[in-house]
């Protein structure tokens, strides 16, 4: 059962259909007390076939393919070849009630049209602002990057900030689970006076380049192209442009800083402080025990997270560094697996696939991090933000590890808030399948700290 709830994570899929069945349907699939929203979006073509995707919000997921989609006397089915995965369902009263199966499990799956979220908070044009769609060039790369650049007016010349998004392929508005944080701090930063650029990652959106073959070290030239563009607009301050990274955004800000000495100041919203591969073991038990895991499961999953990590950062030879990772996948599962009745080629294929996951560029590099240096080096004001509940970067290491770093900087503010996430909204466990259900998206109490602290550095 362990290992469906994986498969169920990583691929999870469903899909509806109505007398027009064509459009957005959503429904929640609940697994050991874990709920996991799922969003179909259905079109028909000329000649009357079904196409449809399915998104996984609460997973950062979008647009994974169904296949074998029927309907027929007011039932609907559809397929994941490769995720073993069917679904069937019975259209009645404009919803459609169903069973999703894999692995010879099964669970309910019941849709509605439409989203099925309400974001409050989410600002809508027109705005009291100026908003212009802009691009600009990656040189070292020959990239061109698109985003938004917000100004109070039309006119003047006004501090501004560049929002970094976090780790995955996200674009200018770093949407997660339907919400737009990054839409909605512009919004709130251009009103307070504070110009503000936001990008989509490359490879993502509008912008050029390859978001599969790139790290952060990539990512962090991104960033400085962005701040050469901003130097370039005569409606912005050259002398007060700042940095502010979420998550993975929270290391690559330090990254641009240090070499770049012009940054006014950088804002890090639950930014690591520790090595990335401690961070990563910490995050995974943390997440493990909030959601119910025994200590004898969160010990072997910590020990063998440990055996992979350690290979991925000291084998320089790529061939070698995969053929130890499969190798350590398919010890680890094996047995697993052959119980539930798997060949040894599948077993042999499961191992490899989660070894290619794990051995990307971005992986590698991610995994071999350290922040420290960076913070040490990054002498401009810092304000570093973390939320009390926050279980993807543990708030108290973390904010340790960068209060260590930066000791020499008079100029740094750290604070942990009460009862936040990780998306810095109020909740109740922090776990990731929460963030969706939770309407807020972000705590107003984080923008005021945030607008508040930047008009402090550039007044």
């Amino acid at each position: 059962m362990k290992k469906l709830f994986t498969l169920i994570i990583l691929m999870a899929t469903t899909f509806a259909i109505a007398q027009d069945i064509t459009g957005t349907w959503n429904g929640k699939l609940e697994f050991q007390g874990v709920q996991l929203r799922m969003v179909v979006n259905i079109s028909q073509n000329e000649a009357g076939e079904y196409n449809g995707t399915m998104d996984s919000p609460d997973q950062g997921a979008k647009g994974i393919p169904l296949s074998n989609i029927t309907f027929s006397n007011n039932s609907l089915t559809f397929s994941v070849p490769a995720a073993g995965v069917q679904y069937k369902g019975d259209f009645k009263d404009g919803n459609i009630n169903g069973t999703f199966s894999q692995a010879g499990s099964s669970l309910p799956l019941n849709l509605s049209k439409g989203l099925g979220v309400n974001r409050p908070q989410e600002p809508k044009a027109p705005f009291p602002y100026q908003s212009e769609d802009i691009t600009f060039k990656n040189e070292k790369d020959g990239i061109t990057l698109a985003g938004t650049l917000t100004l109070p007016e039309k006119t003047g010349n006004y501090p501004a900030v560049i929002l970094i998004s976090g780790s995955g392929p996200s674009n200018r508005n770093e949407e997660i689970a339907d919400h737009k944080p990054f839409l909605l701090l512009a919004d709130h930063l251009t009103k307070n006076g504070i110009a503000v650029l936001r990008f989509d990652d490359r490879g993502v959106g509008e912008s050029g380049g390859d978001f599969q073959k790139a790290t952060s070290a990539d990512f962090a030239t991104d960033v400085e192209a962005a701040l050469n563009y901003l130097k370039t607009r005569p409606e912005i301050n050259k002398k007060k442009i700042g940095l502010l990274g979420h998550s993975e955004g929270g290391m690559i800000a330090p990254m641009v800083a240090e070499k770049n000495k012009d940054v006014a100041f950088v804002v890090l919203l639950a930014g690591p402080g520790i090595k990335i591969s401690e961070l990563m073991i910490l995050q995974t038990y943390t997440l493990g025990k909030l959601s119910g895991l025994t200590d004898e499961v969160l010990a072997s999953s910590k020990a063998q997270n440990k055996k992979i990590y350690d290979v991925v950062i000291n084998e320089s030879d790529p061939k070698i560094r995969k053929e130890k990772v499969t190798a350590l996948f398919k010890a680890d599962m094996g047995a697993d697996l052959a119980a539930q009745g798997a060949t040894e080629e599948q077993i042999d294929r499961y191992a490899a696939s989660e070894a290619q996951g794990i051995l990307s560029p971005w992986f590698v590099y991610f995994l071999k991090y350290n922040p420290e240096q960076a913070l040490k080096n990054t002498k401009c004001p810092i304000l570093a933000l973390n939320g009390s509940k926050d279980v993807q970067v543990t708030p108290d290491e973390n904010l340790n590890g960068i209060k260590l770093a930066t000791a020499a900087n008079k100029k740094v503010t750290i604070k942990k808030l009460d009862g936040l996430n990780h998306l810095f909204q109020e909740c109740t466990t922090g776990l990731p399948q929460e963030y969706g259900n939770i309407e807020q998206t972000m705590s107003p109490a984080v923008l005021s700290e945030v607008s508040g602290w930047i008009k402090q550095q550039v007044k």
